[in-house]
C-alpha cells in the first residue's frame, strides 16, 4: 500500500506531485531544490544550497519516520558540472560511513531557476 508523505517543514508540493510517497518499506522523495519552506529560492554557495536541500529532505523523511541515515539512493541534477567539486566535498558529510548509491546528471535548467536538485530513496525502519 502506498501512502503520501507531507510536512510543512519543507516546500509544499504543487498539485501535480507529492513531497514523497511511502511504499513497501521505502520512501521516494521528490526532487528538492534549494528552496525554503516558505517557497523562496535560496542563493549562495553550493555548500549552502546543499544544506537547504538536505534540510528539506531530512524534514520530509522525518515526517515519514525515517532520516538521512536510511537513504539508499540519491540522484543529483546540476545545471553546471563546475559545481561538482564543491558538491563532492560537502556531500559525504550528510551520511554515515556507508554512502548511498548515487548518480549526478547535468541538465539544461531546473525549476524556479535552481542550480541543484536532489531526489532520494530511503528505507523506512
Amino acid at each position: 500500500m502506498k501512502k503520501q508523505v507531507f510536512t510543512d517543514k519543507a516546500p509544499s508540493a504543487n498539485h501535480i506531485l507529492s513531497q514523497a510517497v511511502e511504499s513497501n518499506g521505502f520512501i521516494f522523495v521528490s526532487g528538492q531544490i534549494h528552496q525554503s519552506p516558505d517557497g523562496s529560492l535560496m542563493n549562495g554557495s553550493v555548500s549552502e544550497k546543499l544544506d537547504r536541500i538536505f534540510s528539506n529532505i531530512s524534514a520530509i523523511l522525518e515526517s515519514a519516520g525515517s532520516g538521512l541515515k536510511n537513504i539508499v539512493k540519491v540522484t543529483i541534477y546540476v545545471t553546471d558540472m563546475s559545481q561538482m567539486p564543491e558538491l563532492n566535498e560537502k556531500y559525504p558529510t550528510y551520511f554515515d560511513s556507508i554512502l548511498p548509491a548515487r548518480e549526478a546528471v547535468c541538465v539544461k535548467e531546473l525549476p524556479l531557476g535552481a542550480t541543484i536538485e536532489i531526489s532520494v530513496i530511503a528505507e523506512n525502519n
